[in-house]
């Protein structure tokens, strides 16, 4: 396995200039006009206006901090020109509609839940943190290796023998729904220490004919340690925000496909079976290009946070396009914009801490710095959260 500690971080050299109004350009649709409304009445009074905390149990500030990162993807690297002799299509193609040159895959006989294993034990290395003091293990996934779970195996095989591990499927906004999750356990007190992992093996569900899909995904894994913030200390998440609406559903999915099975006459039944990954790219844009801008603006708001206040922007690492886009409505530069997509291509719920792990290990990413993250994908959902590193 190739981890991505020992890589170079690649970040998008363009910069995109933007007028906003507050932390969203001119709202596009009434969700918009609601983010809208809300940044002005936080902005009462001018700056030197009074930010008012986020009352217990909202979606504001959370008392936790985030210890540890680590990443794990695999040796074996496809660039667009391998691609060549797969599928009709170009380097100049690829990497002109989507930012991506190579993709890391997964061979014969290695396993997902391995890179996320690999990735979870680097970070609790980093936090300096023993893996029996977890309690807590959330593992994002949407290409387990076992239907059933993978979170129990990969507790195992770091030896967080004393950590209640499960599941959490919401594909590329796995990791983003899962630190949420995760902050909610620690902040109510009912667990201290977890990891949340990160991790996707998309390469297994690729239909390798099909040039608009088998270019984007790669494989990898991710994952973070968190514990309760002591007092005295900065709370790691300033706020957060979730949504998902099916009707988007048909957009992009990796839909049951099982064949009709006759069992002796008494009933039919379907054996198990899964069909590639479809997907609206024109769709999944428009979706992402909306959506995403709107939901980091209710997280900053949410946070008490303006966008020219961030340190950094890390979204999922779908498409160059969207990220330029996103930036640009919310006026961050682009120099601020976290991106290892050319690298690893789309890891789905493995993209977000892959790349932020590569950006904490480099340096660029340092303690107190405040980091906007944004996941979106299948299902289809979004989400957003403000987090304090270290």
């Amino acid at each position: 396995m190739r981890c991505a500690s020992m890589l170079q971080l690649t970040v998008a050299a363009s910069c995109c200039a933007a007028v906003s109004t507050g932390f969203v350009s001119a709202p596009v649709d009434a969700g918009q006009a609601v983010v809208a409304r809300r940044s002005r009445q936080h902005r009462v009074g001018g700056a030197a206006a009074v930010r008012m905390a986020a009352p217990a149990g909202s979606r504001g500030s959370q008392r936790v901090r985030f210890l540890g990162i680590g990443s794990c993807a695999p040796d074996t690297r496809i660039s667009n020109t391998d691609l060549e002799a797969i599928v009709e299509t170009s380097d100049e193609w690829i990497a002109k509609r989507t930012g991506i040159s190579a993709r890391h895959l997964l061979a014969p006989g290695e396993k997902m839940c391995d890179l996320a294993a690999t990735a979870a034990a680097r970070a609790l290395e980093m936090a300096g943190v023993a893996a029996e003091d977890v309690d807590l293990v959330i593992h994002a996934t949407s290409s387990p290796d076992d239907l059933f779970g993978d979170a129990p195996y990969v507790a195992r095989e770091i030896g967080a023998t004393n950590a209640v591990a499960f599941d959490l499927t919401a594909a590329c906004s796995g990791f983003l729904f899962g630190t949420n999750t995760a902050a909610q356990f620690l902040n109510n007190g009912a667990y201290r220490t977890a990891i949340v992992i990160g991790a996707d093996a998309l390469s297994r569900w690729v239909d390798w004919e099909d040039r608009n899909t088998c270019v984007l995904f790669g494989d990898g894994a991710g994952a973070v340690v968190m514990q309760v913030a002591e007092e005295g200390e900065a709370d790691g998440i300033l706020g957060f925000e979730m949504h998902s609406n099916g009707k988007g559903r048909e957009d992009l999915n990796l839909p049951y496909a099982g064949a009709d099975r006759e069992l002796a006459s008494v009933a039919q039944v379907t054996d198990g079976e899964y069909a590639p990954i479809a997907m609206n790219g024109k769709e999944v844009y428009k979706f992402a290009t909306g959506r995403v801008p709107e939901v980091l603006a209710e997280a900053l708001v949410n946070a008490g946070v303006k966008a020219d206040e961030i340190d950094w922007l890390l979204m999922h690492q779908a498409n160059i396009r969207i990220m330029e886009t996103v930036a640009k409505k919310l006026g961050v530069p682009m120099d601020k914009v976290i991106t290892n997509l050319a690298e690893y291509g789309n890891t789905s719920a493995g993209s977000i801490p892959l790349a932020l792990d590569e950006a904490v290990r480099s340096g660029k990413v340092k303690p107190g710095d405040v980091v906007a993250v944004a996941g979106f994908g299948a299902g289809l959902s979004w989400g957003a959260a403000v987090i304090k590193w270290g």
